[in-house]
Parts: C-alpha cells; sequence; structure tokens
C-alpha cells in the first residue's frame, strides 16, 4: 500500500516505525481495539486482521481531523484523547453533535455508503486515534459477517443518541436539556452525586444548543435551587431526584 493512496489520513500525522517498532506499536493497539464495544467478541484471528490494516495517527488540540465534504475514504477509533463531531454554519456557528473519547469510533457511517463526511471532526485534546481504511475494512466486513452486526449494534446505538439529542433539543428548555446531559454522565461515570466535565463549558453550551452566557446563567439558578453546586468542571447533584423531574418535563422550574 503507498503511503501517497488517497486512504492515507493527514501523512504527517501517521506513526511510522521499522519492523521492530510496527510489532510493538501493533501491540500497543491491541488491547484498545479488543475491548471496543466496534470489536468486542471476535476472535483472535479477525482481531489480528483488523489490526492489520489499522493506522495509527496522532492529533494536536484544535486539529482539524476531517471536514464536511471531504472523501469518507475511512473511519476512526479514539485510543485517547476527545474528538467533536460538530456542524457549522456560514457565520461560523458550531452545533457540537457528538463528543467522543477513548474507545469510541466516529465518521463510520461512509464506511458503508461511501460518501462524503456528513460533519466536520476536531480534537479538542492531545489525540491518539486509530484510522480503518474504507477499502480495507469492506474487505473485512465481507469476509467476517460476525464484524458487520457489531457494526449494526453500534450505529443502532448511536441513531438512538442522536434522536434523544433531537427530542431535547426540539422538545426541552436549555434548563432540561442540561439536566438530562448530567444525569446522563453520571450514569456514564458511575457515580450517583457527582460529576466531571471533560469539556469546556462553551463546549458544553454547544452541545446543548445554547450559548455559554445562558448556560452560565441556568447553572447559577439550578444552583440556588439547591439542584447542583459547580466547582469549575466539578458538579455536585446535590438533588438528584430534582434533575431527573426536571430532565423529564424539560422545564425550568420556579
Amino acid at each position: 500500500m503507498l503511503r501517497g493512496s488517497s486512504i492515507w489520513p493527514k501523512i504527517d500525522r501517521i506513526i511510522f516505525a521499522d519492523s521492530e517498532g510496527k510489532n510493538q506499536l501493533q501491540n500497543n493497539l491491541k488491547p484498545i481495539i479488543s475491548e471496543t464495544l466496534l470489536f468486542k467478541g471476535l476472535p483472535e484471528n479477525q482481531l489480528r486482521e483488523i489490526e492489520r490494516i489499522s493506522v495509527d495517527v496522532r492529533f494536536k488540540k484544535g486539529e482539524a481531523i476531517f471536514s464536511e465534504g471531504d472523501d469518507g475514504d475511512g473511519f476512526y477509533l479514539v485510543a485517547t484523547g476527545l474528538v467533536k463531531v460538530f456542524k457549522a454554519s456560514p457565520e461560523g456557528k458550531e452545533q457540537i453533535l457528538h463528543i467522543f473519547g477513548p474507545g469510541e469510533p466516529f465518521g463510520e457511517v461512509p464506511v458503508f455508503t461511501g460518501q462524503q463526511f456528513p460533519a466536520n471532526a476536531e480534537a479538542i485534546a492531545e489525540s491518539r486515534l486509530i484510522f480503518f481504511p474504507r477499502s480495507a475494512f469492506v474487505d473485512l466486513i465481507i469476509a467476517n459477517p460476525s464484524l458487520a452486526l457489531n457494526m449494526l449494534a453500534v450505529l443502532s446505538m448511536r441513531l438512538r443518541q442522536f434522536t434523544v439529542q433531537v427530542e431535547n433539543l426540539s422538545l426541552k428548555e436549555v434548563p432540561g436539556r442540561l439536566a438530562a446531559y448530567l444525569i446522563y454522565l453520571a450514569d456514564e461515570q458511575e457515580r450517583d452525586d457527582a460529576v466531571t466535565l471533560n469539556i469546556s463549558k462553551g463546549q458544553l453550551a454547544s452541545l446543548l444548543g445554547t450559548i455559554p452566557e445562558t448556560l452560565s446563567r441556568i447553572f447559577a439558578k439550578m444552583n440556588s435551587q439547591g439542584l447542583l453546586e459547580v466547582k469549575d468542571r466539578n458538579i455536585i447533584l446535590t438533588d438528584r431526584r430534582g434533575l431527573e423531574e426536571l430532565a423529564r418535563h424539560g422545564k425550568q422550574m420556579e
């Protein structure tokens, strides 16, 4: 496979090594690949094939991974770091669609459609990603139907996430969206009474479809109501039941 081929993402980001270094690299990637939802439970021989086609890439904070309209020549898996996927208006306003962290794939839809990326992706922290070229990955799916089932499971989960996001943005006011996100984050972090934000409040505002100033006012009001307490990126959920009610009804309680 030639380095100049169109499947290579950001040539200067690829980590190349000699044969000994390559073996060390693959041994380092294998646990990451095998423990993700996308590949979890696959037999050893399939994991080796997936590892064989994978490409190790690095991005600094703030660097673009792909832009809306770029050819979907493959998809990515986050090994370390954080990535935001977003849409941007002609005026430069952002709407964050997803924040992806370690173990999560993104940009996988074009693998099946062969179309262009429908949104932008950017590293919001120094990130190590694993890139899977479309043509090589499709060949693996054809040879291994069980891999296709795993892909369908991930895509179904992603569709449900989008459905919830559309519901939140269209039917709930911002306080309800924030409460729902905090409850989701608490469940994800397996904590009952506190969460830690892994994104900035500006990014959180974009994810919730609002602006930082509005988000700050809502945090202040929810604090005065005894629902939560903000300490930098740590948020104490002082009244989780009240937050759950707010998330359910979607409106700020007076």
